[in-house]
């Protein structure tokens, strides 16, 4: 798997939808088992594993809305995927979704099995958190694909040892790989080779005379930052980061740019530029949820609105600054509950957390764009120890990986906003996710809406308060990387009805079964889901 990366894995994507574990992941796995057969699906068989998460949340939580818009070859923010199930019978593509039993170590599988008039492919893939995935096989080989790179994949028969030969010393065009794998097919070998562009034809010529190519196959990227060949990281864990940098202390945000410079190959400017970007997103999103949102097929309607007006007149207690980052975090997830566009920071599930408080605190002390992205900028290198050391999916870990990150996340920057220091920014972290530790994920209704909202909430008010904590000086005790390790030992030990399963919890109180079974009823009368509004 490639290095993470702030906008790959931290910060984004921007899209759609009620999880990105569950939308955007299965729409980037959707595209590349596009581009395996071409463009031109005839028919596709899903199958998820019995005793995984998706038999249960692949129709609520988005899956299918993903893994559909992407088999159609569309991108994550598109705003026809509401619709995509619709769409995909529209294009004459024959759909079956089975449920078997296969043991799959991974909670979030997919077994995909796609046909045309000329051939059938199959291809097995995991959502592994925030949108990122990985492809396990294609065709019962064994390979790893994460959508960053420009993949070829090469069928023959004959010798592999002739082929590595070949391809070792190819025509001088310029073209360089990345990584080269010679992998054993049921019928002769499967070359992949990942780079920066696809194998260039008269390599492939070159191959074709001395080798009985049988396919080609080009898989396209499916993530912004794409890996390269030889990344030099400055540091992957934050105890890294604090001895790379010394006695120096630089500002986090600061330490986050030398990251991502190293990772995607930008300057300073275009990091900046990228996450000021996504703060435009943002707050676009948050003036949207506040005006109002509509969407059949959702637990909550419209809430934010009232909370403004209660605000305006001041008829709420006085919460200062936290009242508007209430505002935002409740706004933005009323906006990804009517399928409106964010920006999963760290997950869809918990994208509110993290930029209602960045926004809310940076507007209440007349900070600028730039300031808000330095902010969010510092969340993303914290962002980066999580992902890199465990995982932000809540099918693994339960809310814990999600809004307990999203905390942590959101007191680094939130210091940051502040003029804080490194160190008390990474307290702050510390403080943060050591409050979150064993949060289930239980989502009412089996729709990522409750409580998930006030999940969100509270990941902000705990980073708020940790924030301030630790800018007066106070004592986080345990090193950030060793939080991180915790929550995953304690991920370990928690049952599987508690990691977004919705089989534990609020999720199987009557009344969340109750609201569930009215849905139900109302998108089988063709309202919910369709996208109807």
């Amino acid at each position: 798997m490639s290095a993470v990366s702030i906008f790959n894995d931290v910060i984004g994507p921007v899209m759609r939808g009620p999880s990105s574990s569950h939308c955007a992941a299965a729409l980037r796995i959707g595209r590349l088992a596009r581009d395996l057969m071409e463009g031109e699906i005839a028919e596709v068989l899903v199958e998820f594993d019995r005793a995984g998460s998706l038999p249960t949340t692949h129709e609520s939580q988005g899956s299918d809305m993903g893994l559909f818009g992407g088999l159609l070859g569309w991108d994550a923010d598109d705003e026809r995927l509401p619709d995509s199930g619709r769409a995909l019978a529209d294009a004459g593509i024959k759909l079956r979704i089975e449920t078997v039993d296969v043991g799959d170590p991974h909670p979030n599988t997919y077994r995909l099995t796609l046909r045309n008039a000329r051939e059938q492919h199959a291809l097995i893939a995991i959502s592994t958190g925030g949108g990122m995935m990985e492809v396990l096989s294609i065709d019962g080989v064994a390979l790893s694909m994460d959508g960053g790179c420009h993949e070829t994949l090469i069928w023959f028969c004959g010798d592999a040892n002739q082929a590595w030969s070949l391809f070792a010393c190819p025509p001088a065009d310029g073209f360089v790989h990345h990584e080269f794998e010679m992998l054993y097919a049921a019928v002769g070998w499967l070359m992949q080779v990942k780079s920066d562009a696809f194998v260039p034809i008269p390599i492939l010529d070159k191959l074709r005379s001395e080798l009985k190519i049988t396919s080609v196959k080009r898989l396209s990227p499916v993530l912004p930052v794409h890996s390269r060949r030889e990344i030099e990281l400055p540091f992957t864990s934050c105890a890294e980061m604090l001895t790379h940098d010394g006695e120096r202390h630089t500002a986090l945000w600061r330490l986050a740019v030398e990251y991502e410079m190293a990772r995607g190959n930008f300057t300073e400017g275009e990091v900046v530029e990228k996450m000021i970007a996504i703060v435009r997103i943002l707050r676009k999103s948050v003036a949207s949820g506040i005006a109002g949102t509509q969407y059949e097929d959702r637990v909550l309607g419209h809430q934010s609105g009232r909370f403004n007006e209660l605000m305006q007149a001041g008829r709420l207690l006085d919460g200062g600054a936290l009242n508007r980052i209430v505002l935002y975090v409740t706004a933005l997830m009323e906006v990804k509950s009517s399928m409106g566009v964010i920006v999963a920071a760290p997950t869809a599930g918990a994208c509110a957390a993290l930029p209602g408080a960045v926004i809310g605190m940076a507007e209440a002390l007349g900070k600028s764009e730039e300031e808000m992205a330095q902010a969010m900028l510092a969340s993303g290198v914290i962002g980066v120890f999580i992902a890199t050391r465990w995982t932000f999916a809540a099918e693994v870990g339960g809310c814990q990986a999600e809004g307990g990150a999203a905390a942590s996340m959101a007191a680094a920057a939130l210091v940051t906003l502040a003029g804080g220091t490194r160190d008390q920014a990474i307290a702050a972290a510390s403080m943060a996710f050591q409050s979150m530790l064993g949060l289930i994920c239980d989502p009412i209704a089996n729709r990522v809406e409750a409580p998930c909202l006030g999940k969100n909430v509270m990941a902000a008010s705990n980073a708020l308060s940790c924030a301030n904590m630790a800018l007066a000086g106070f004592d986080p005790l345990i090193p950030l990387d060793e939080v991180i390790d915790a929550a995953k030992g304690v991920a370990a030990m928690m049952p599987r009805e508690h990691r977004c399963t919705s089989l534990g919890g609020l999720a199987v109180t009557p009344t969340s079964l109750e609201i569930e079974r009215k849905l139900g009823a109302r998108k089988a009368k063709g309202c919910g889901g369709c996208g109807c509004r």
